[in-house]
């Protein structure tokens, strides 16, 4: 695959080779974080989930007050030209809309025309038929902000959390907030399994609504266990039988560590894998 510089980018129209897409240092996405995205996972070249992608990106623009550039039908569209322009067949399309560019103002005025561009990535995790032998994970504070069901390009926190997690040689960072309850993962949702129940956070304005978590948890009905939604804490994560988190890129990764504590066995589980392989062959038939 094409370097970011040289693969085939999308914005606002137009189709360009990376190095040439260039915005306003004006932009309001730019200044503020003024902006929404989705990453709207790619497996066996298509996307996956797409409409539960377009219902969140909506809502994040309806929350924010912002005016819609393009429609599902149009993006789609986008998607797929990046997938066959960079001959993408697993991995994720980002796509990034901003309020658009204006006079550096806090207050911003309704007739201002948005930015959209889009660009395609190989994923970052393993491959979806690769064996997986389950990721760490190191807790971090959940620094945020309070909108975090808002999908912003406001990321701070979660680089913040990221990068520690990296430097202490963890795949991800596990957030936790003011009270000692999880959140999510630092890009990713998080849950456990005791015994035969799968514990998840409820969806509020302090997690983001993960499309591939509605995916999986719907997978998880279809399989015959139960669902508990409340919060845990860091201690029942660690004490877990299983644990795993979810995202476009990553599907449901087995998480076998967390703050250097193996979680169960130390390896991935019967429950998580058995949830990987129906949840992989749930997005491939739809």
């Amino acid at each position: 695959m094409a370097t970011h510089l040289t693969q085939t980018v999308y914005l606002n129209g137009s189709y360009m080779p990376g190095g040439e897409a260039k915005l306003s240092i004006f932009d309001r996405g730019l200044l503020f974080a003024d902006a929404v995205y989705e990453g709207l996972g790619v497996l066996d070249g298509k996307v996956i989930d797409f409409a539960m992608h377009m219902g969140r990106l909506q809502a994040s623009m309806a929350k924010l007050n912002f005016p819609v550039p393009l429609g599902p039908e149009e993006i789609l569209e986008i998607c797929n030209h990046l997938i066959s322009e960079n001959n993408l067949t697993e991995g994720f399309i980002y796509l990034h809309i901003t309020r658009g560019e204006a006079d550096r103002d806090y207050v911003y005025s309704d007739a201002l025309k948005p930015n959209a561009f889009a660009f395609s990535q190989e994923t970052v995790s393993g491959k979806a038929d690769a064996p997986v032998s389950g990721v760490s994970m190191k807790s971090h504070p959940d620094l945020r902000w309070k909108r975090r069901d808002i999908k912003t390009s406001n990321l701070l926190g979660q680089v913040i959390a990221k990068t520690a997690a990296s430097q202490a040689g963890a795949y991800e960072a596990l957030m936790v907030d003011d009270e000692g309850y999880v959140t999510e993962g630092g890009a990713t949702s998080f849950f456990i399994i005791r015994g035969k129940t799968l514990l998840a956070r409820p969806v509020t304005n302090e997690i983001l609504h993960g499309i591939t978590r509605q995916t999986m948890l719907r997978v998880v009905e279809e399989l015959g266990y139960a669902i508990e939604i409340r919060r845990f804490t860091l201690e029942e994560a660690q004490a877990a039988d299983e644990a795993f988190l979810t995202g476009a890129s990553s599907y449901v990764e087995p998480v076998i560590e967390i703050d250097g504590q193996p979680i169960g066995a130390g390896v991935p589980g019967d429950f998580t894998l058995r949830l990987r392989s129906a949840y992989l062959q749930a997005v491939r038939s739809a």
